[in-house]
Parts: C-alpha cells; sequence; structure tokens
C-alpha cells in the first residue's frame, strides 16, 4: 500500500509523524506520504519537521515528505508550490475544488498550471478540459478514501479515463481510523468506475511513478 496523501498534527492531524509512520506500517503500508495543509505563514515550520521526522524515522516504511498548498488564492498557487520545493518538500499536493469546503473557482486550473504541483487532491467537479490538461502536465489526479471529498470520485475517474489522465488513489487521512488496508483501496478504486486493469494501475503503477519522481 502506497499512500501520499495523509496529515498530521503539523496541520490538523490527530498524530505525530512517528505514531503515523507506526500505525501505517502496522497496515501494511510499504511508503506514507505527509502533506499536511501549509499557506504562506507556516510552509518553512511545517516542511522542515517533516524532514526531520523522515531522517529520524526508525520504521520499516519510505516516507516521503510533501505538502497540501490549502486555500490558496489561485493566482498565488505557483508562487507556493515553487517555494515549497525550494524548501525541500518532495511532493506538492494542491487541495481542488472538492465540494465539501468551499476552495475558490479557479482553483484546479491555476494547480494544473503550476510547474510544480504534483497531484490535484479531490479535484471535485473537475472539467473535461482540466483533465486534459492534467495529463498534458503529467499532474496526476486524486481519487479518495475521504469522507465528503469522495463524492465526486466517480466523476473524477470517468473523465480521467477519456482522456488518458493519470489517476492515483490516496487517504487524506487525518486520524488513524482513516488509514485504509490494500483490500479497501481496491474497493473505493472499483467503486469509482474503474476497471480491474486500472484499479492495478492506479494503486500500484501510477504510486511508483510519483514516489520515483519525487525522491528519486
Amino acid at each position: 500500500m502506497i499512500d501520499l496523501h495523509t496529515h498530521t498534527i503539523l496541520s490538523d492531524g490527530e498524530l505525530i509523524p512517528s505514531e503515523l509512520f507506526r500505525r501505517a506500517y502496522v497496515r501494511g503500508y510499504t511508503v506514507i506520504g505527509i502533506a499536511d495543509h501549509v499557506d504562506f505563514s507556516n510552509i518553512e515550520c511545517v516542511i522542515g519537521s517533516g524532514l526531520r521526522a523522515k531522517d529520524e524515522n526508525g520504521w520499516e516504511i519510505d516516507v516521503v515528505v510533501g505538502v497540501e498548498l490549502t486555500h490558496i488564492p489561485p493566482h498565488k498557487i505557483a508562487t507556493l508550490a515553487r517555494k515549497a520545493k525550494s524548501l525541500g518538500a518532495e511532493l506538492v499536493i494542491a487541495h481542488g475544488e472538492t465540494l465539501a469546503e468551499p476552495v475558490a473557482p479557479g482553483t484546479n486550473h491555476a494547480a494544473l498550471l503550476a510547474e510544480d504541483v504534483d497531484i490535484l487532491a479531490h479535484p471535485g467537479l473537475i472539467e473535461q478540459e482540466d483533465v486534459e490538461l492534467a495529463k498534458d502536465r503529467g499532474v496526476f489526479l486524486e481519487i479518495t478514501a475521504r469522507s465528503g471529498h469522495s463524492i465526486t470520485n466517480g466523476h473524477v475517474a470517468r473523465l480521467a479515463s477519456r482522456a488518458g489522465a493519470d489517476l492515483i488513489l490516496n487517504t487524506d487521512a487525518h486520524a488513524p481510523e482513516d488509514l485504509i488496508d490494500d483490500e479497501l483501496a481496491m474497493k473505493v478504486a472499483a467503486g469509482a468506475g474503474l476497471s480491474e486493469e486500472e484499479v492495478e494501475r492506479v494503486l500500484r503503477e501510477n504510486p511508483r511513478r510519483v514516489v520515483e519522481r519525487a525522491v528519486g
């Protein structure tokens, strides 16, 4: 199981990084990405703390240090994404236009244009032209196990399949009970309408590609 979108007490999660890593390992994870919510006020301390947590990680699980750019004015997303990478973030996730929160219109499009965004999280009722833009720019579109955000998984998966855009499945975990195992991940992907072949690609091939791009 590879899950690249989780949260710790560095933003609104319930666990310190070391406990999250341990609980994920026990669940069968091989790679976990921490991507705490950031804006211009906290990005330095979140990335710095995440990198220290990775350096001191003693559990048998690989860690990817990322951030989730959250409720950023669309015209500032590219600047903050670039800053995140310059501070050492290995992965930049943009908080997409989920129906569960009042995200500014234009966020999806701005994130897909930003050079340093790797994943567009829970993009809601994303437009077909933006799905095609994601394909062209190599940005992965997220389907999610998180309640609320997940209600548009089917829409995202359908448009991505039509355009040939890459999908990835994450939990957006904030609490221990949000972590899932491989069996449930497969059910979430299948529930989004993906074929067996697509499920395999979304759960196995695509996460490995993101990790390889993030950490080499």
